[in-house]
């Protein structure tokens, strides 16, 4: 299989069928972002769904590892296996990365530099570290099964000589004006995984950059948009359609719709689950200030959501926190009511760790705790 050679941007596309579509992903995305404007504290409020969105994308790769596993990662209770650990390292790459991202945006526009510094977050520590991490490949890559060789590859990428040319014509692309900058996402997404400028991580990378655009392009006020559940979802389609992409016609028409399909879906499904976390949180503070009678209730509240596993010890000097004594009475009061779950017993020197199942289970779809 010889390598592709992909089109210049922009690529001709068929405007008016897409036109509905367009309609109904813009829509759906000013109402999420309408939604996460309102969020108060976004930041801690919504830090579950971030790290759900880089479990996702991390598991279209490959890894296995859950939200659960990488809270209770952090919170001191590593896995046993290696493989795991990789895993869950991968995915906080990808959250540390992502936040990276957003703080540098804040002071200048996307570049090639910042593309760079992203793959060097993404593969510290782990699996594809020694693959020219930070840097653009200068050797011939494939996709395909493990070991396959390029002869039976699934996809070949440009040449690494031609690498520059194609950079430079897709960052131009990033930030020209465009007739509908969802379309034009969907574009910058699918050339990048074209391109595949680097030996590993590339997949997802293209991820990570769908909610800085949608950023940049101040279709949303934060970096906050989970795609990654809808792609996993449909993953062979969305695998099919990127390879697609110069070989039949019409084939950038049908990858734009399916594109604006994901995020028209996964738009809403954004709304409904943020709007969840915000009933939950104004719920639980009605009912821990009642359960606790103590002005240490709000901020209580604030860490579980921000960290919805986390070891009793967390608490303790934190200048929103009272004494050891206090902490240990106000979390067994929400361990009396079902709030928090004992994940596991403290012991010694040991503290416990406690899990808040409604938040996880909601971030989670599905009972998880």
């Amino acid at each position: 299989m010889k390598p592709f050679v992909p089109e210049t941007l922009p690529v001709a596309v068929n405007w008016e069928p897409l036109v509905p579509a367009i309609g109904k992903a813009n829509r759906a995305v000013a109402e999420y972002n309408g939604v996460l404007y309102g969020v108060p504290n976004p930041e801690v409020l919504l830090a579950p769904l971030t790290t759900q969105e880089a479990v996702l994308s991390s598991k279209i790769e490959g890894t296995r590892a859950t939200l659960g596993e990488v809270l209770e990662f952090e919170a001191g209770n590593a896995p046993e296996e290696q493989s795991r650990r990789l895993d869950i390292q991968e995915i906080l790459n990808y959250r540390r990365a992502l936040h990276a991202a957003e703080q540098s945006l804040k002071t200048k526009p996307f570049n090639l530099n910042l593309l760079k510094k992203l793959h060097a977050y993404l593969l510290e520590g782990v699996r594809g570290t020694n693959k020219r991490r930070g840097d653009f490949r200068q050797e011939q890559n494939w996709i395909g099964i493990e070991k396959t060789p390029v002869e039976q590859a699934d996809f070949v990428p440009p040449e690494p000589h031609l690498l520059p040319t194609y950079l430079d014509n897709w960052e131009k692309y990033y930030h020209a004006e465009q007739p509908d900058a969802l379309v034009q996402l969907a574009i910058v997404h699918a050339q990048f995984e074209i391109i595949h400028p680097f030996l590993d991580g590339n997949g997802r990378l293209g991820r990570i950059l769908i909610p800085l655009f949608l950023m940049e392009k101040r279709l949303l006020t934060r970096p906050m948009f989970y795609l990654s559940a809808y792609l996993e979802e449909h993953r062979e389609e969305y695998i099919a359609r990127l390879r697609s992409l110069g070989h039949e016609d019409g084939c950038w028409n049908r990858w734009i719709e399916f594109f604006l399909l994901a995020v028209t879906e996964q738009a809403m499904l954004n709304v409904q689950k943020a709007r969840k976390i915000m009933d939950l949180y104004e719920r639980l503070k009605g009912e821990i200030r009642e359960l606790t009678r103590s002005q240490f209730a709000a901020p209580l509240l604030d860490l579980l959501f921000e960290n919805p596993i986390l070891r009793s010890s967390h608490f303790e000097g934190l200048p929103t926190m009272p004494s050891r004594p206090m902490i240990s009475l106000l979390l067994g009061k929400l361990k009396k009511a079902r709030i928090l779950k004992t994940l596991q017993e403290g012991r010694g020197r040991r503290a416990q760790i406690l899990a808040f199942p409604e938040l996880l289970n909601l971030c989670e779809g599905r009972k998880a705790f």
